[in-house]
């Protein structure tokens, strides 16, 4: 099945691209601007992009929107988790926000709604995934990208940050991996009565 990934975000693709095998994956071109992300939720979010990349794109097309919980901040940054240091700022102000603002070993959740639309039939779908964590206060390592060098995943192996994780360890835990996982499964599904392919 060819799916149009309604991202700009390069390592949103490249995780996308391991655990959707067997789809096609394409990308956003560089000159389409999503629309604004001023949805209240995640899933408002992950629909708003898909739906406007849909309508250009004219084929079936996923979005995901995501970000981070921290428990002691009420659920901040949430939604506003890629713009938490400021509506330009870098995944590093906005780590180094979190660690001013939480407790050390806060607890924490990764966040991932993927919303799925077929603009010819109108059918929309949204999946969801979680990762429980706590946040580390040194961050260690660069194989992550976001909050992940400060956050220690409940599952993950002896104590590592999802930075320091494989990819394949990682995908197996991730908020994003669970969420794709359930779209996998909801597609394979779906895909014979609705005539995709």
């Amino acid at each position: 099945m060819r799916l149009l990934l309604a991202t700009h975000n390069e390592h949103k693709r490249r995780e996308f691209a391991r655990i959707l095998l067997g789809h096609e994956l394409e990308t956003l071109p560089a000159e389409f601007a999503l629309p604004p992300e001023d949805g209240e939720t995640f899933a408002e979010n992950a629909l708003i992009k898909a739906r406007a990349a849909a309508c250009m794109s004219g084929g079936l097309t996923i979005a995901d929107d995501s970000g981070i919980e921290a428990a002691a901040l009420g659920g901040a940054p949430g939604v506003r988790s890629a713009r938490y240091a400021g509506e330009h700022a870098s995944d590093q102000q906005n780590l180094e926000k979190l660690l001013r603002e939480a407790p050390a070993a806060s607890r924490l959740r990764y966040v991932c709604v993927i919303a799925f639309v077929d603009p010819k039939s109108g059918r929309e779908h949204l999946v969801h995934g979680t990762c429980e964590g706590r946040l580390e206060v040194q961050s260690r390592g660069d194989r992550g990208f976001g909050y992940d060098p400060a956050f220690v995943p409940d599952e993950g192996p002896d104590e590592l940050t999802m930075a320091e994780l494989t990819d394949e360890q990682k995908d197996a835990i991730s908020h994003r991996g669970r969420a794709a996982r359930a779209l996998l499964e909801w597609l394979e599904a779906a895909a014979p009565e609705l005539g995709w392919g």
